[in-house]
Order: C-alpha cells, then sequence, then structure tokens
C-alpha cells in the first residue's frame, strides 16, 4: 500500500500540534500543583503553630471542671 507524500507532513504536522498542546498543559497542571504545595505547606505551619498555642493554654485550664450548680 502506498502513502500519499502529501499526507504525511500534514500528518506530522498533526502530531507536532498535539505534542506542543500537551506540553502547555503540562507546564500549566505544573504551575497549579506547585502553587497547591506551597499551600498545603504554609496551612501546615499555620496549623502547627495553632496546636502549640493551644498546648501552651491547656495546663492553664483546670483538669477537671467542676460540676454544674444544678447537679
Amino acid at each position: 500500500m502506498k502513502k500519499d507524500p502529501a499526507v504525511e507532513p500534514a500528518r506530522l504536522d498533526e502530531v507536532e500540534a498535539r505534542i506542543a498542546h500537551h506540553e502547555l498543559m503540562i507546564a500549566e497542571l505544573n504551575e497549579v500543583i506547585t502553587a497547591q504545595w506551597r499551600k498545603i505547606d504554609q496551612l501546615e505551619r499555620h496549623m502547627a503553630r495553632i496546636r502549640e498555642e493551644l498546648q501552651s493554654i491547656e495546663p492553664q485550664r483546670p483538669s477537671v471542671e467542676p460540676p454544674p450548680p444544678h447537679y
């Protein structure tokens, strides 16, 4: 089966266009993932500070709460 020489460059152009599109999509997804990881790191640091604050407050609370007055 003979291939039409005019079809081959068009097919090659289509494949190159798809590859270029995929490379752009991968780069955009990478940017999104990188931004999400930065946000996750920021939130984890924030949660660690909140935990530290709560742990420093906890010893100041009475260990056993007195029962309410109606008991």
